[in-house]
């Protein structure tokens, strides 16, 4: 029988559920990923399916910290908090050891035999990579929320991925057909600054309209303007070689290309997106403005803590996605970008958008 492997993302979503059991605490945290101590939520259970006809509920007990395991209410099985702080500290140590490709952990199949499931992430067809239910101490409310889960021991993960449906459309106007197919044949490592930067000197570059009529559609129910708003990061990231979505912004404000009457509407505009792409909006499918990942994002971070951003504290979440997301480059051969094209008479650009997290 082959052992179970995954890579630091996937391992990560099973040593955060560990985790997350043995604390029975969900910390919030500040706009630079600190712990905040003193601002946390009770877990009372993780729910789990990894079937359509099996589902298990990680009960916590308030008064010693062990779980009850019912899978399909019947149980319970008992985990104790020590044997799962010992199955945490395992996973996190075989994390941080592993290899960039898929690996396999020693002691990670007979953890996951303890707590009675078979995957190392739980199947999700959402931005759902775990469901607890909270108790709120301020309101005694308790809710079920399901959060997005993302590692800082692996390869720093994508916010947004690159496609064809994430191409934004320019208008190139004031070259000839000979000049086109020049700027096309550059082939520098830097290409796309240097056909750009060819086709500003010779002519005009112009913003036309997001290429997927559905990611369109979507940004518009964010902002009627987040097309021009993103087009506009677009050509001064793709311009001036600089990624960082703050640094992008800054200059956006500086710019100010919409005609604002003051500073800060982009920002808060572009964190509106930011948080949109986080909990639930995907370019390629209609989305209604419902936020899959309705309690938030659970986050792994480098030392093995787990924190969270939960809807409670929304401002800080947006703060801490906008200073540590920065844009990258797809490939555009396979996104098809980056090279004029002629449609009739008139010539243009795609410029495609992907987003990293830092």
């Amino acid at each position: 029988m082959s052992r179970l492997t995954g890579n630091k993302g996937e391992w990560s979503e099973l040593y955060a559920f560990v985790k997350l059991l043995s604390t029975g605490k969900l910390y919030a945290a500040d706009e630079n990923l600190n712990r905040i101590d003193d601002t946390y939520f009770p877990i009372l259970k993780i729910l789990r399916s990894e079937a359509s006809d099996l589902d298990t509920a990680y009960v916590i007990r308030s008064e010693d910290g062990s779980v009850d395991v019912l899978q399909n209410d019947k149980g319970p099985k008992k985990l104790m908090r020590d044997r799962l702080e010992e199955y945490a500290s395992n996973l996190c140590d075989g994390i941080k050891k592993g290899s960039k490709a898929a690996f396999a952990i020693d002691c990670a199949e007979n953890i996951m035999g303890d707590l009675a499931c078979s995957k190392i992430a739980a199947p999700s067809t959402d931005k759902t990579d775990i469901t607890m239910q909270l108790h709120d101490i301020n309101t005694g409310y308790e809710s079920i929320c399901g959060f997005s889960i993302k590692s800082e021991l692996g390869n720093p993960p994508t916010l947004l991925n690159a496609s064809g449906a994430t191409n934004f459309v320019f208008k190139i106007s004031g070259i000839s057909d000979a000049k086109m197919d020049r700027i096309n044949a550059i082939a520098t490592d830097t290409k796309i600054i240097d056909r750009i930067t060819a086709i500003s000197v010779a002519g005009r570059i112009e913003f036309q309209h997001a290429k997927n009529e559905t990611f369109s559609g979507n940004l518009m129910l964010i902002d009627t303007r987040m097309e021009e708003i993103i087009a506009a990061i677009l050509l001064d990231y793709y311009r001036n070689n600089i990624s960082d979505c703050r640094t992008l912004l800054s200059l956006l404000e500086d710019r100010n290309p919409l005609k604002y009457p003051r500073r800060g509407v982009y920002e808060y505009k572009f964190k509106k997106f930011l948080c949109a792409v986080a909990l639930g909006m995907t370019p390629a499918r209609v989305w209604n403005g419902r936020e899959e990942a309705n309690g938030g994002y659970v986050i792994v971070k480098d030392d093995g803590d787990v924190v969270a951003y939960h809807i409670y504290n929304r401002d800080k979440f947006e703060t801490y996605l906008l200073n540590h997301t920065k844009l990258e480059r797809g490939s555009t051969s396979r996104h098809h970008f980056a090279s004029i094209y002629k449609e009739g008479d008139e010539m243009y650009m795609n410029l495609n958008l992907q987003i990293r997290f830092i």
